[in-house]
């Protein structure tokens, strides 16, 4: 674009990653795939069985991330780790931060999050070839973290999915917990706004008041891990819907 006085106008810092992040190519996989494996909105502890043949499937491939962010025939697999540290008393505080206007996703910005982690890309297929999952989630959490407490468990939990925001409709989170013996992690991206360790009910309160501040995957993981109602998501047969 041509400014007035004859110079080019550059793209910004922002607009650069931004492109980048649209040729990143992405791991998915075909959306009537996940369903036959049982269809739910929401949180679902019963579907985390169904995971490791997802990531095994011979559907899964590789798409240019801008192209799969638009495409609800795909599902674009995120590891979605949730770290979390129990106190002497048994409560229970996660680790949360407020999405900055960096961020991969814009839809997302100025959100509560509870969720680290990201996309599984080509380049983790080079690391590993037998897990890409374990190789897409240790490599985004070492990009947005930094530990320094010892973990006591790591397993996944359940998966996300939601189909009625723009996002959810092209993503599918593998949610995963990992336990920590101490509040010991800090934010290895300036993006990643006052990010600190908070109790489970404070931000369950939160989320009763005003789930806008949140983004879905934290608010359906958060109720369905955690809430007193039990919430997780029922799994039901594709045939039935």
């Amino acid at each position: 674009m041509d400014t007035k006085d004859g110079m080019t106008d550059r793209p910004s810092g922002v607009d650069e990653k931004r492109r980048e992040k649209d040729e990143e190519r992405v791991l998915v996989v075909p959306t009537s795939q996940f369903q036959s494996i049982g269809s739910f909105q929401g949180f679902s502890a019963e579907a985390v069985d169904e995971a490791d043949a997802l990531f095994k499937s011979d559907q899964l491939r590789f798409l240019r991330r801008g192209d799969a962010e638009l495409d609800p025939r795909y599902k674009q697999l995120i590891p979605y780790a949730l770290f979390t540290w129990t106190d002497a008393t048994g409560e229970v505080w996660v680790f949360a931060y407020l999405r900055g206007k960096g961020q991969g996703e814009k839809r997302l910005v100025s959100k509560w999050s509870v969720g680290v982690g990201g996309h599984v890309n080509d380049s983790d297929a080079l690391t590993s070839r037998d897990d890409l999952f374990e190789a897409g989630a240790r490599r985004e959490i070492e990009e947005e973290v930094v530990l320094d407490a010892n973990v006591l468990s790591f397993r996944k939990v359940g998966l996300v999915n939601d189909d009625e925001t723009e996002v959810g409709r092209v993503h599918l989170g593998v949610v995963c917990r990992v336990e920590l013996d101490a509040p010991k992690l800090r934010s290895n991206e300036p993006d990643l706004l006052e990010a600190r360790f908070r109790p489970v009910s404070e931000l369950l309160r939160e989320i009763k008041n005003d789930p806008s501040r949140f983004e879905s995957w934290t608010t359906l993981a958060l109720l369905g891990l955690f809430g007193d109602s039990n919430s997780n998501a029922k799994l039901a047969p594709q045939n039935n819907r």
